[in-house]
């Protein structure tokens, strides 16, 4: 593959598609932090992908507009998830017009020259995404990097705990070692939370459209791993940075639940029906031992991971 992101004299042309969905209270930073985000490059549109709003999201985004930044809503029609509002948003792009386009959610703030560093990253053969670092609202690190899903990863997770397997080698699917993220260079790595990424058009179009089977989570996991399948590589650029709110997950025993479940499905997949029931067996250990510990999130996953028909979209 030859290089496929030229700057022009005027900096990488890029878009930015933001999905909402009842995000009134931190879409209006995001959409500020774009300008000194992009400096250097040309944001030529960002499309807030609305995914039927109850709040003022919406307005906010239309404000925006109103202020001078290239803002239009594309307004999805339902809560149809983060990979069919992603491809809304996309579909509503002139991909001719454009070098790379970046996704990102809406409680992201990306740091000055950050949109234009990832669209550089692209620069070199054969990378398809960046990802940048992610930190935490009060600047600590938030693990992002993470290695293909495998048996004995999920079994050392669900052991040992996410924590603790990310910082040994690579045995653990999410890294947790900071070295991994405070290089002074980049990497390729199999996939990256899906908070903040960007893609050159040529990848986007081979590699096709986010998979919408996917309502929320996993759906990241799945673009990478195919895009690696076409021959697309995921980099990660360290002195790219964004700051993320993120953790519902964590606290959410519904979202909870969907992440597990959605794990689970992906994996068998991509590798069939028998290697997923260990990878099964090792996930629901692993959220069984924390349900025992009294984490109410893994309680709703163990049921869910038991009755996975029954997991209910957000």
């Amino acid at each position: 593959m030859s290089e496929h992101v030229t700057a022009g004299p005027e900096g990488p042309r890029i878009a930015v598609v933001i999905v909402t969905y009842n995000s009134a209270a931190v879409i209006g930073a995001c959409l500020e932090s774009l300008p000194a985000g992009a400096r250097d490059a040309r944001l030529t549109s960002v499309v807030v992908a609305d995914n039927a709003s109850a709040d003022d999201s919406v307005a906010i985004a239309e404000r925006a507009a109103g202020d001078g930044l290239p803002v239009r809503v594309v307004q999805v029609g339902r809560n149809a998830g983060y990979a069919a509002a992603i491809n809304a948003g996309v579909a509503a792009l002139d991909l001719e017009a454009l070098d790379a386009v970046m996704v990102l959610n809406p409680d992201c703030r990306v740091r000055p020259g950050t949109v234009t560093t990832l669209a550089q990253a692209l620069g070199p053969a054969g990378r398809g995404i960046t990802a940048p670092k992610l930190v935490n609202p009060d600047g600590s690190l938030q693990p992002s990097l993470h290695r293909t899903p495998a048996i004995f990863r999920a079994l050392a997770t669900g052991l040992m705990g996410g924590g603790w397997a990310g910082r040994i080698g690579t045995l653990g699917e999410m890294s947790t070692d900071p070295r991994d993220y405070d290089g002074p260079e980049g990497a390729v790595w199999p996939w990256a939370t899906g908070a903040a990424m960007m893609m050159s058009v040529r990848a986007l179009r081979e590699i096709g459209p986010w998979d919408e089977s996917f309502f929320l989570y996993s759906e990241e996991t799945e673009y990478a791993l195919r895009a690696a399948d076409k021959g697309w590589t995921l980099w990660y650029e360290p002195s790219a940075v964004v700051e993320h709110i993120g953790g519902e997950s964590g606290t959410s025993p519904r979202l909870a639940a969907l992440l597990v479940v959605n794990k689970v499905r992906l994996f068998r997949r991509r590798r069939g029906a028998l290697p997923a029931v260990p990878y099964y067996l090792a996930v629901i250990l692993g959220e069984s031992l924390r349900a025992v510990a009294g984490r109410p999130t893994a309680r709703a996953s163990v049921a869910a991971l038991l009755r996975p028909s029954r997991v209910r979209m957000p």
